[in-house]
């Protein structure tokens, strides 16, 4: 862990009466993540033997670089389904109603402008079915609230458009134009909160938010399907997730797997999957599952994760121009 990368999200993060705690707090896991570890020391007992070795991601790997100017401040990346071996990305809060194709190597596919969008922190997308069972469709995660100051919250889903060679050369001044959109209105039930995480079931469509929280366990909101446009859903609370790092559940993003049976998030230090027991059909059984850590790469601030096409490997982004391309591969 980067010692200088820690002190620079938790100084974003906190206020400022909790800086010096926090400061030493990092201080001691950078001097932990420096110290060599025995080959014998395991988290549980028996788990490197246990962990069956296709559960297992292999060592970080940088597979390319987003070649767009464009892309800033990429916040969220998923696969795209119209168009494989293609992602779709975003930028944070400060670009206009845009989405990005590009390649797993960074090389830009086009711009979109989302028809019917606004964007006010845009922090997550996603992919999942929606009214027209013949089409792919992407969900726009207008979730961020770093002040805690929105009564609702926006998910828009908009109909996957299909890339083209022609795209590539399309410059964001006359961006292609996707269908209208439509604009899922969500409450949390319990107060305004922070999330950079959005997940959709890619079977039902249900819709799940993670909320974004510091030095505490963050909880994991639902939606259910269908939903009706412009018209404000209350999401039912499912209960926290024990986030197994010092700094709690700040979470900048997460990916549901093809097959609807594993779940990958990511901090700005590392990423965490969880697996749905073998036998069951219930989504819902994966948040009682035990959250396992992997290395997800030192990113400069990483935001985004999502599971390729195939659903061995997870690949993220980070903000700034010119973000490397990370790979994790099972």
């Amino acid at each position: 862990m980067n010692l200088g990368v820690v002190i620079s999200h938790l100084t974003q993060l906190f206020q400022p009466k909790l800086i010096g705690l926090l400061l030493t707090v990092s201080l001691c896991a950078f001097l932990i993540s420096c110290r060599p570890v025995s080959k014998n020391v395991q988290a549980e007992p028996n788990q490197a033997q246990t962990k069956k070795s296709e559960d297992k991601y292999g060592p970080p790997v940088i597979v390319g670089t987003i070649k767009s100017p464009a892309v800033s401040e990429s916040s969220g990346l998923v696969a795209s389904r119209t168009a494989p071996g293609l992602y779709w990305t975003h930028n944070d809060s400060g670009d206009g109603p845009f989405i990005y194709a590009i390649g797993s190597k960074g090389e830009s596919f086009g711009i979109w402008r989302v028809t019917d969008a606004n964007a006010v922190d845009w922090e997550d997308i996603s992919s999942g079915p929606g009214p027209d069972a013949k089409k792919s469709y992407l969900y726009i995660g207008d979730i961020g609230d770093n002040d805690s100051s929105r009564t609702e919250v926006v998910i828009y889903r908009v109909v996957e458009p299909t890339p083209t060679a022609a795209d590539s050369q399309v410059a964001k001044s006359n961006a292609r134009i996707t269908e209208a959109a439509e604009a899922i209105r969500l409450r949390y039930p319990d107060g305004k909160h922070d999330a950079e995480t959005l997940l959709i079931n890619p079977k039902t469509g249900d819709i799940y938010i993670i909320s974004k929280i510091a030095l505490d366990n963050p909880t994991v909101y639902e939606a259910k399907a269908p939903f009706v446009a412009n018209k404000t859903t209350t999401m039912k609370s499912l209960g926290q997730l024990k986030i197994p790092s010092l700094f709690g559940g700040v979470l900048t993003g997460g990916s549901v797997s093809p097959d609807g049976r594993r779940v990958a998030l990511v901090d700005y230090f590392q990423g965490y999957e969880i697996v749905l027991p073998k036998g069951s059909n219930n989504f819902d059984d994966i948040w009682k599952e035990r959250l396992v850590p992997f290395d997800f790469a030192k990113r400069k601030q990483g935001e985004s994760i999502t599971y390729r096409l195939d659903g061995r490997a997870l690949l993220g982004t980070s903000e700034g121009k010119g973000s490397q391309i990370v790979q994790v591969e099972r």
